[in-house]
């Protein structure tokens, strides 16, 4: 299993169902997000179990991605038709529903073999999560097994917390949240901290 964190997220161009509900040929990760943060994700298959559950989590918390300007995108191994009709299926059914963000079509692997998140039995994506930072590289990943489900919220943490180091320069301590104090990255920064939080960590 390959880390990319520090390195440069690896670029796609490939079909998809944008957020919109149309259906394009050649969605370019890169043009895309347009030197915005980005989370890609992978997930095995639609219409399975797990799933659903985690890309309605996603929709659900849009409005909080939108807030700090963060381009959201799936990517499974589906064609682009399935995950059309995924999106055309209700929930109550089993379905996602009229998700708000992209689906991409990796239909020959390329993807999840490029983000290493290939199941080596399988054939289909573990359910792994990409956070990218406005320079295209990858800051922060995770990677479950299958039946292991992901949160959601804990992407948001991190991306609250990329953004307060690029704000402030400060780093992010263990369980930081927003509105949370940082620590400078000294010894001295770390013994301030420290003094008054330990207890807590």
């Amino acid at each position: 299993m390959s880390v990319l964190v520090g390195r440069k997220a690896p670029d796609f161009t490939a079909a998809a169902v944008l957020g919109s509900g149309e259906i394009v040929d050649n969605f370019n990760l890169t043009a895309a997000i347009k030197g915005k943060p980005a989370v890609v994700f992978f997930y095995p298959l639609d219409f399975t179990f797990v799933c659903p559950s985690e890309l309605i989590a996603f929709d659900h918390r849009m409005d909080e991605f939108k807030k700090r300007g963060v381009e959201v995108i799936g990517v499974s191994i589906d064609s682009q038709f399935t995950h059309n009709a995924w999106r055309n299926t209700p929930v109550e059914k089993g379905g996602i529903g009229q998700v708000q963000y992209t689906l991409v079509a990796d239909v020959k692997h390329d993807i999840c073999k490029a983000y290493d998140v290939e199941h080596p039995e399988a054939g289909v994506a573990f359910r792994g999560s990409f956070l990218i930072d406005k320079e295209g590289n990858v800051r922060h990943q995770v990677v479950n097994d299958l039946p292991l489900g992901r949160n959601v919220d804990e992407m948001l943490r991190m991306i609250d917390a990329l953004q307060f180091h690029e704000e402030h320069g400060e780093v992010c301590p263990a369980g930081w949240i927003k509105g949370k104090k940082g620590m400078s990255a000294n010894p001295d920064g770390v013994a301030a901290y420290l003094s008054e939080n330990a207890n807590e960590l």
